[in-house]
């Protein structure tokens, strides 16, 4: 080691130490930055940033040991191979490339830092080559142990400059890295120089065609200027390239999944499409919905919504083979497409496979995670010849696929067309009804099964259309709701029951149905305050009825909603039960006053013992919990009877009266005075389900 010291202090000029150090270390950077570059991206794309890294840092190692050797002190005549001092920097460069892609994508069971030994070896082959390429008047005789020991140098320190720039394991790793590499280059060079006695002989002579001292810093500072700049200018226009790529993959990709997204579907889909029209072939557009992703979200949060979502992205992504495509175009919509398509089975086993990908259960840490999936399918050129018309196809097909009971998967036929035509003509005109004085209120008796007599009304939504007649509830109650006017309708109801109401001599409750949207407003309360305040109507006399459906979304906000009616004083009634989530904690935590059977089960509870078994358990837990039952859809005798006999407080159908305007009711609800008049604005249309059985009442 006394050695090494000694030829560091005595043999070299300290002006070109310095010089060799300030390189060494700007190279060292250099090399660990764009190490750090190629790391960031694809192993497709770092190919390139990678011989950049070999080409900066093998320079660094040649010009550092040229340098230095400039500054070597001899007092002979010495000079430089041109061919063995060339091939040193070939050789650098070779190594730490090779080095820096070992580190990077290491072979299974191979550690990073076996790049690191590589780039160490390199640094040592660098230098005896260049050494064996140093001419002097004499020879060079080698201490075993100093080379032996440079060698190490260059290997341990090299091998942990890629532990810490591949594995980062501390704080300011990178930092770490480019100082060991330093130390790798310098420790081994210096060593090796201690290692090296020349011992002078006349006999030597020197070869004129050498590269003398003064060429060789020439040469050096040359190559230094040349890589430097060729280094720059490559990583400049890279580095813009790379700008400009990653905005247009930012552009057409969706930041959660890393799918495509729409614009990038809206680009590349027309393309498809036409390799499919030359190659004689068809293409299928596939619009996938999930089903119940939202309830995932209100129960267990975003993020793990977010996290089913990479995952199930993730599994679309590995199916996808060649002439196919997954994008994600919604919060959970996605569609696929199959191009070169020559049968429906080729179709049909595609979008099984879309299906079973996501219908397989996710785990999140604890919790098993499951989706449904409703599917339209469109065909090019069959159902659509442009790219926008075939998603807006797919996507209607996916819309009565989500309206299905059973069938999940539907493909896209004509009259599809016809009924959006029919529905948007119809939104437009339900924006005017209510100024045109179209809506009229219809009431059904609600019925005591103790006493027999009329303990309640419901009010019910009819439409008077000037052209089309009377419009069937659902038709246009599920329009309403898309388009948001279901809001002020409902708010038209609640206010035109409570005002024909309080006018009645008899006092009857009246029960007005509240949609999902009017529960989200924060002033719900507010409204029905002032409504009773306005209309005089009692709140014991006003009854809201609400389904489960609609305060599962937030059940909290809803909650507080529904204990602020309360203290109004109004009653609040859970309609349509055991058609949705039939939640027994809801049933416990919220404090309805009722509980609505739908008339689903009430239609066959004679004669389907399913039904029957849920009838007769909701009202044995109703009864235990002390909250009335009402069935609706009674009609017929049979189903009275038994629902009688189960213990039902009160039934609603056909069998005691049909839902009828108040003209027609008036001297039943005392208010003779009201005659036969025209249809005036009415409302109560807040879901589908009452709707359907609203018109089926009307119809019969």
């Amino acid at each position: 080691m006394f050695k090494v010291i000694s030829c560091l202090a005595y043999e070299h000029d300290y002006s070109f130490v310095m010089v060799a150090a300030v390189v060494c270390i700007a190279g060292a950077a250099m090399t660990m930055r764009l190490f750090e570059r190629a790391a960031r991206l694809s192993p497709e794309a770092r190919n390139a940033w990678i011989v950049l890294s070999g080409v900066a840092c093998g320079s660094a190692i040649w010009t550092t040991h040229f340098v230095a050797m400039l500054g070597f002190r001899l007092p002979f005549e010495a000079a430089f191979d041109p061919v063995l001092t060339i091939a040193s920097l070939l050789i650098a460069i070779f190594f730490t490339a090779a080095g820096l892609h070992l580190s990077l994508s290491p072979p299974k069971g191979v550690p990073v830092e076996t790049g690191g030994v590589v780039i160490g070896i390199g640094i040592a082959a660098m230098h005896f080559t260049g050494m064996r390429g140093y001419e002097i008047a004499g020879r060079i005789e080698w201490d075993a142990t100093l080379v032996s020991a440079s060698v190490l140098f260059a290997v341990a320190f090299g091998a942990l400059t890629m532990h810490l720039a591949a594995r980062q394991p501390v704080r300011h790793s990178k930092l770490l890295s480019v100082i060991t590499l330093v130390l790798a280059i310098c420790t081994m060079h210096f060593t090796a120089m201690g290692a090296a006695t020349l011992v002078p002989d006349p006999s030597v002579v020197v070869p004129a065609q050498l590269f003398s001292s003064e060429f060789l810093a020439v040469l050096v500072l040359a190559t230094m200027a040349i890589i430097a700049g060729l280094t720059l200018s490559v990583m400049d226009a890279k580095s813009q390239r790379e700008l400009v790529d990653s905005f247009r993959h930012a552009a057409q990709h969706d930041p959660l999944t890393g799918l495509p997204n729409r614009a990038f579907l809206s680009d590349n889909l027309p393309a498809m499409l036409l390799r499919s029209d030359a190659a004689g072939r068809k293409a299928a557009v596939i619009v996938v919905d999930l089903d119940r992703f939202k309830e995932i979200n209100d129960v267990h949060g975003h993020s793990v919504g977010d996290q089913l979502l990479r995952t199930l992205s993730a599994r679309l992504r590995g199916l996808i083979g060649s002439g196919e495509l997954v994008a994600r175009v919604g919060g959970d919509e996605f569609v696929a497409v199959k191009q070169d398509v020559s049968s429906a089975r080729e179709i049909d086993d595609f979008v099984r496979r879309l299906i079973d990908s996501v219908l397989d259960p996710v785990q999140s840490k604890a919790k098993t995670l499951s989706v449904g999936a409703s599917v339209g399918i469109s065909v090019y050129p069959d159902h659509a010849a442009s790219a926008d018309d075939l998603i807006g196809a797919a996507d209607l097909a996916m819309y009565r696929a989500k309206r299905a009971v059973s069938d999940k998967v539907c493909y896209y036929d004509r009259s599809m067309d016809e009924g959006r035509r029919e529905r948007s003509a119809l939104a437009i005109e339900l924006r005017h009804a209510l100024e045109r004085d179209e809506f009229e209120l219809y009431y059904q008796p609600q019925h005591d099964v103790r006493t027999g007599e009329v303990c309640a009304y419901e009010a019910l939504l009819r439409w008077h259309h000037r052209e089309r007649g009377i419009v069937p509830p659902e038709e246009f109650i599920p329009i309403a709701e898309e388009n948001g006017l279901i809001i002020p309708i409902g708010e038209w109801v609640l206010r035109t029951a409570c005002a024909e109401v309080a006018g009645w001599r008899k006092p009857y409750r009246i029960c007005v149905n509240i949609a999902a949207a009017q529960l989200t407003q924060a002033d719900l309360p507010k409204v029905v305050h002032e409504t009773l305040l306005a209309t005089g109507l009692a709140a014991l006399r006003l009854e809201l009825e609400v389904t489960e459906a609609s305060i599962i979304e937030d059940r909290d906000r809803a909650l507080h909603i529904v204990r602020q009616l309360k203290a109004i004083g109004v009653t609040i009634a859970m309609d349509d039960y055991g058609v949705g989530y039939s939640s027994l904690s809801t049933l416990q935590i919220f404090p309805f006053d009722k509980v609505k059977i739908d008339r689903s089960f009430v239609d066959d509870v004679a004669s389907n013992d399913a039904s029957a078994a849920i009838v007769r358990a909701t009202i044995l837990l109703a009864n235990q919990l002390k909250i009335p039952v009402l069935a609706e859809g009674v009609e017929r005798q049979e189903n009275f009877e038994f629902l009688r006999a189960e213990g039902c407080a009160e039934m609603q159908g056909f069998l005691f009266g049909r839902p009828q305007p108040l003209s027609e009711i008036a001297s039943l609800v005392g208010r003779p005075d009201i005659r036969p008049a025209e249809p005036s604005r009415a409302g109560a249309g807040p879901r589908l389900e009452d709707a359907a059985l609203e018109t089926r009442q009307s119809a019969a």
